[in-house]
């Protein structure tokens, strides 16, 4: 381990091999740091929070502090961050209150820019890219390889499908579908993110089922339920076109349109 002399790090801390941490930064008790992770300097890493192998915490970051919620009553809970993720400059990422999932989490290989913010009890998947200044409220659920873009904001409680994208300084009330492009304020959808999933290799003809499945749901004049049951019957069963279904079949604040 490398510890800066002017770092302050809690003897109840556990760091693993080849962890840095460097000048003027604070770790508290209960923070487990894994192996070959990098904290540059001014960095805080409030009580009760995981860090994996592998990342990359650059300077005047916040981890793991308390969350902005009056409802909060100083319950134990955590801050979960896996491996290989970079978080820039000023990020604040806030530990959970005792409410549904219990634990603000993120997954593997994200980039967060600087300024973002990830507020109590978010679930993040892996390879997200959230540009910056992109925040997220409370309770939002981001699938894998979603992309946000800078000075966005997302409201409380609302989902963020797989392999979307989301336009730079929008305002998202609802659930934006997976595969999907959404932009503006509020939040419209703007088809299917066609080129992040070439870059991503999916097959053509996975790319034409949600290409149908888009245009049944969202551009013809059938009702929501009589539209995704033509999807079910007309549209390749693949688990991509499942995946597109279940997200809008499940959504509790409504499908961005």
């Amino acid at each position: 381990m490398n510890i800066h002399p002017t770092a302050v790090v809690s003897g109840a801390a556990n760091l693993e091999e080849g962890v840095v941490i460097g000048p003027y930064s604070i770790v508290a008790a209960d923070v487990n740091i894994g192996k070959n992770t990098v904290i540059g300097p001014h960095v805080v890493i409030d009580e009760h929070t995981d860090i994996g192998a592998g990342c990359r915490i650059f300077q005047f970051a916040s981890i793991g502090a308390v969350p902005q919620d009056l409802k909060f009553r100083d319950e134990v809970t955590r801050t979960i961050i896996g491996n290989h993720n970079t978080i820039r400059e000023f990020v604040t990422i806030h530990r959970a209150t005792a409410a549904d999932i219990g634990v603000t989490i993120m997954g593997d290989g994200n980039l967060i820019m600087a300024y973002c913010h990830i507020a109590h009890n978010c679930k993040l998947g892996n390879r997200i890219v959230m540009a910056n200044a992109a925040n997220l409220a409370g309770h939002i659920h981001v699938e894998d390889n979603a992309i946000i873009g800078g000075m966005t904001g997302i409201h409380q409680f609302t989902r963020i499908g797989a392999h979307c994208i989301i336009g730079g300084c929008s305002a998202v009330g609802k659930d934006v579908p997976p595969f999907t492009m959404a932009s503006g304020n509020m939040a419209k959808l703007y088809g299917l993110n066609l080129i992040g999933l070439k870059r991503r290799n999916f097959a053509p003809e996975t790319i034409q089922a949600l290409k149908l499945a888009y245009r049944i749901i969202f551009r013809s004049s059938l009702l929501l339920k009589t539209a995704l049951e033509k999807v079910r019957t007309d549209v390749p069963d693949i688990p991509e076109v499942r995946q597109f279904i279940d997200f809008i079949q499940n959504t509790q604040r409504g499908i961005c349109r």
